[in-house]
């Protein structure tokens, strides 16, 4: 007879750690460590980057074998423990059943004390609603930074004749819950992948945000449902929303629904990514502080602000690490947001073959537009004029002080390196950089 197995360690004494494990586990230390070295020297106040357990919401470790649950506030973690470890959790139904746990207040934002002026008093809050928040809340505060998706946008979205996917949207067919959805991240490329998976004729998507694992999650599991286009057999439904990536509660809440979910991502280079979101935010608020004034927390030492939302998006390992704690790789595709942008259909392949699809959505759907600077989407059989993005997409980034993009270019090095190993891709940002 074997030996029992311990408690965190697979298999028991005498076996052996999978190697994806292994290298997860080395990646987890890794993390932790550089988030020791970078606390230590921005100080321990509100403002000060917190170290990957206390974002990822502190998970207890588990059994290998348990129910992913509700991760335990407080709780310390071991930067040595299994990814993918967190507290059993008691037996409880879909959100909107009546054995779902009441909704619990969200804890308030802390500001950052070290900033003066205006640069202190704006966004200096955690990156994305329920980022942190580890109870099932139903009074997540907005990121001034998201977009916001009005209950009667998906109310339209979720009407008989609305545009689900496709040309048309049929009035027959079923309402499904999403069986692959595209969470993340926030000015990576999201909208683009969206309105280019939309042209094959199996996918039906909402084009608006739902929302639901990190704002709507207490209107329940009917709700989503309802706000999902129609679909017949053998058709998949999708949705995006970029801030389920970097929303605590998101991975834990999908895998209730379902399990084999497929998840996509859309990196892109974090530094030009913050770029991006700061232009987003200025366009809306031009009274806002520099660039240049939000990116640092001591300018003079050189010392990164990664409490800014803006920031902190960008640091793709950390938030993927929470992610395996529930779904394995083989469940989640990264696509390159420049990719996407030179080799469209390219990417596009991988995320058809990714979806068990026919590859239909090809070069002939492409078209670049040099004044947008990005491809436009066409029907290759009709002759009218390609569908570009909105005017929201492509604005010219306001120029940053070169040196401040070379410390964001070290700050980010380390964290780019271990996304890399923990997705097994390189996305090369470092050598696109020394290109420039």
């Amino acid at each position: 007879m074997s030996p029992p197995a311990q408690p965190g360690v697979p298999g028991g004494r005498g076996s052996k750690v999978p190697p994806a494990r292994k290298l997860l586990c080395m990646c987890s230390l890794s993390l932790c460590l550089t988030y020791l070295c970078y606390s230590l020297m921005g100080g321990t106040g509100p403002g000060a980057l917190r170290s990957p357990a206390a974002l990822s919401g502190t998970a207890a470790p588990r059994s290998p074998a348990a129910l992913p649950g509700t991760a335990v506030p407080g709780a310390p973690r071991s930067p040595a423990a299994l990814p993918g470890t967190a507290a059993p959790r008691s037996p409880a139904g879909p959100p909107g059943s009546s054995s779902a746990p009441a909704p619990s207040a969200a804890p308030t934002r802390a500001s950052n004390s070290s900033r003066e002026g205006a640069a202190g008093a704006w966004l200096r809050t955690p990156l994305a609603p329920g980022e942190v928040i580890t109870a099932q809340s139903g009074a997540f505060e907005r990121d001034p930074q998201e977009s916001s998706t009005t209950d009667e946008e998906l109310s339209r979205a979720g009407s008989p004749g609305s545009r689900g996917g496709g040309s048309t949207t049929p009035d027959y067919g079923e309402k499904r819950l999403p069986q692959a959805l595209i969470i993340g991240v926030k000015k990576g490329g999201t909208r683009a992948l969206l309105e280019a998976i939309r042209a094959h004729p199996d996918v039906r998507a909402v084009g608006t945000e739902p929302h639901f694992f990190d704002r709507n999650y207490e209107k329940g599991l009917e709700w989503y449902r309802n706000v999902m286009p129609k679909t017949l057999d053998g058709q998949i439904t999708m949705e995006k929303t970029p801030s389920y990536f970097v929303t605590n509660e998101a991975p834990r809440r999908i895998h209730s629904m379902a399990k084999d979910t497929k998840l996509i991502v859309v990196v892109r280079n974090p530094v030009t990514r913050a770029i991006s979101d700061y232009t987003q935010t200025l366009s809306k608020k031009p009274e806002i502080p520099t660039f240049e004034v939000l990116a640092f927390k001591n300018r003079t030492l050189g010392l990164i602000d990664a409490s800014w939302s803006a920031i902190r998006i960008g640091i793709y390992a950390l938030h993927l690490e929470n992610w395996l704690q529930y779904f394995p790789l083989s469940q989640i595709l990264f696509v390159s947001g420049e990719r996407l942008i030179t080799d469209p259909a390219g990417e596009m392949a991988k995320v058809q073959d990714f979806l068990g699809l026919k590859r239909i959505v090809t070069e002939k759907h492409f078209y670049f537009n040099k004044t947008k600077g990005f491809p436009c989407l066409k029907k290759p059989e009709d002759s009218s004029a390609p569908r570009c993005l909105g005017k929201s997409k492509g604005r010219t980034h306001p120029k940053i002080d070169p040196d401040v993009i070379h410390r964001l270019r070290k700050f980010y090095k380390p964290f780019n390196v271990m996304f890399y190993q923990m997705t097994g891709q390189d996305f090369q940002w470092e050598q696109e950089e020394s290109d420039k």
